[in-house]
């Protein structure tokens, strides 16, 4: 990579110049990466699937036994 650094009067470094096709294949190549860690990130493990698939099916059968949300969230602030 070809960088160009940029410094101020006292030689401190303040910037770096990039030329544009080294960035825009840093850029993209980045983003791809980016894009998989967030897809891998977002994906559930056994046990986080299993333990929904159990409340859903409790739900589906008990439909009213569920907790207001506003109410539940109040509850808890009030006990800190």
């Amino acid at each position: 990579m070809n960088l160009q650094f940029i410094q101020d009067n006292q030689g401190n470094t303040t910037g770096v110049f990039i030329p544009i096709d080294e960035w825009q294949s840093f850029n993209s190549k980045y983003n791809k990466l980016e894009k998989e860690e967030i897809a891998q990130a977002m994906e559930l493990t056994s046990w986080q699937k299993e333990i929904l698939d159990q409340r859903i099916a409790y739900y589906t059968i008990n439909p009213t036994d569920v907790l207001d949300f506003n109410k539940t969230i109040d509850d808890l602030e009030n006990r800190l």
